[in-house]
């Protein structure tokens, strides 16, 4: 069998479910069998959960970036970009590179994957203003940022900028922005011990969310117990406030309070990737609508899966229940798609997907954590070697867990260091400049792409 007839396989985005899609079609595939395309921006597989540690300095951006190119066995071409658009009609990705080109690839199977980005309303400033904790690069500005804001302080003689240099917004109550809150909070409270001129009052870390509970989805304990902790910190817990407008030094709460304040992070939430309106499909709740094996109805070929479709779940008893957006349904999504994948190559049987949720943790930093392993509620220590446990065990290689392993021995050990890396520039980046959701083409300019050419292909 020549190049020329195999069959091709796309697999868009390498989040934790195009990854052990990618990885498991290398291992079962024979090398005349298909060819393997990973459409991705960066070439490393980002473990999202440990963001906030990569933020507080806990972690090294290195250590949850686990490279693609590592093993020598891999074989999947790789095109550094984003998918921008799929013609599901005549099988094209339209595909912007690294380089601004934009360029056709054509496919005989589709894998999307492309994960989620950050959910935002049209709230006055917010994406001029706020920061987001959804990218490696985020994460690191976000440090450098709030590193910053101490120095700036401490070198300040105005009571007034001082004081809201050092006061803290997170917005998002769920696991992202309670543990985002969390990890910062002790970084600055640890720092701040080396700035002889700050008053350690000053700071001020505000939590706050729309939702009348913390994290619901642990349950009314467990949630209850993770706010104290916050509280017993310091960390101002707001429940059912959300933002009415954001500006350069303060942010106005829908509740009227108006905090001075050059730090506000968002992290209420995530949709599916712009891509999947670039289909035309039909949706759940901004999910493409797939069947249990996670093929898309009515075309041949087409797989979703992860934070962008909405995977029925059969393991619940309430009707068009779907997979909620978390690793380790992604992760195995990602296996079961491969498998379903290479079954329709060799004309064979799906297999639905079916997976009962093993629990959920919550690393709040130190000694503090809550999880919820197979429905047992566990606080403190038991509950950190536990989320900790999980996080280790979930990451793909073995250079991976040593790094990481590694760090948190040195961080428990030597402390935090405060030092900035000088990410940050003069120019100012927020959320807008992370994540770039202004670059997806409508269906109507997909198909006039298409059809009129005016991409080159690969």
């Amino acid at each position: 069998m020549n190049t020329v007839t195999r069959p091709r396989i796309l697999v868009v985005g390498a989040g934790f479910a195009g990854v052990e899609c990618v990885r498991r079609l290398e291992r079962k595939l024979a090398p005349d069998e298909a060819d393997v395309t990973l459409v991705t921006p960066f070439s490393y597989q980002l473990y999202l959960p440990l963001l906030p540690q990569v933020a507080s300095g806990v972690l090294t951006p290195q250590s949850i970036a686990v490279s693609l190119r590592r093993s020598r066995k891999y074989r999947t071409r790789i095109i550094p970009g984003g998918a921008i658009g799929v013609d599901l009609k005549s099988k094209v990705c339209v595909i912007r590179t690294l380089t601004d080109d934009v360029v056709n690839e054509r496919y005989d199977y589709i894998v999307l994957a492309p994960g989620s980005v950050t959910r935002t309303f049209d709230i006055p400033g917010l994406t001029e203003h706020a920061f987001g904790m959804k990218t490696l690069a985020e994460a690191a500005y976000i440090r450098d940022h709030v590193i910053a804001q101490l120095d700036l302080a401490d070198a300040s003689d105005d009571p007034a900028e001082r004081a809201a240099r050092l006061q803290f917004v997170v917005v998002g109550g769920g696991y992202a922005g309670t543990e985002t809150a969390a990890c910062l909070q002790r970084l600055t409270h640890a720092a701040v011990q080396r700035y002889p001129r700050l008053d350690p009052n000053l700071i001020r870390w505000h939590l706050i969310d729309i939702a009348p509970k913390l994290m619901p989805e642990l349950g009314d304990k467990l949630g209850r117990s993770a706010q104290e902790i916050l509280r017993r910190r310091g960390i101002d817990v707001s429940l059912g406030v959300s933002i009415d407008k954001a500006g350069a030094e303060e942010v106005t709460f829908t509740d009227g309070r108006v905090v001075p304040t050059h730090t506000l992070i968002w992290t209420a939430g995530v949709v599916a990737s712009p891509l999947i309106a670039t289909l035309g499909a039909e949706t759940v709740r901004g999910r493409l609508a797939v069947t249990t094996e996670m093929t898309l109805p009515g075309h041949d070929g087409v797989f979703a899966l992860g934070d962008a479709a909405a995977v029925p779940d059969k393991t619940k008893a309430e009707e068009n229940a779907v997979c909620p957006p978390t690793a380790q349904h992604a992760m195995r999504q990602g296996r079961k798609v491969a498998d379903n994948v290479i079954a329709t190559l060799r004309s064979q049987p799906l297999v639905p997907y079916v997976h009962r949720d093993l629990g959920l943790v919550v690393d709040l930093g130190g000694k503090d954590a809550v999880s919820k392993p197979l429905g047992i509620e566990l606080r403190g220590l038991p509950a950190q070697v536990v989320a900790r446990g999980y996080h280790w065990s979930a990451l793909r290689t073995n250079v991976a867990k040593t790094r990481v392993l590694t760090n948190w021995l040195l961080n428990a050990v030597a402390g935090d260091d405060f030092v900035r890396t000088g990410f940050q520039s003069r120019k100012p980046a927020r959320l807008k400049d992370f994540e770039y959701t202004d670059t997806y083409l409508t269906p109507e300019q997909v198909r006039a792409r298409v059809e009129g050419g005016d991409a080159a292909s690969y």
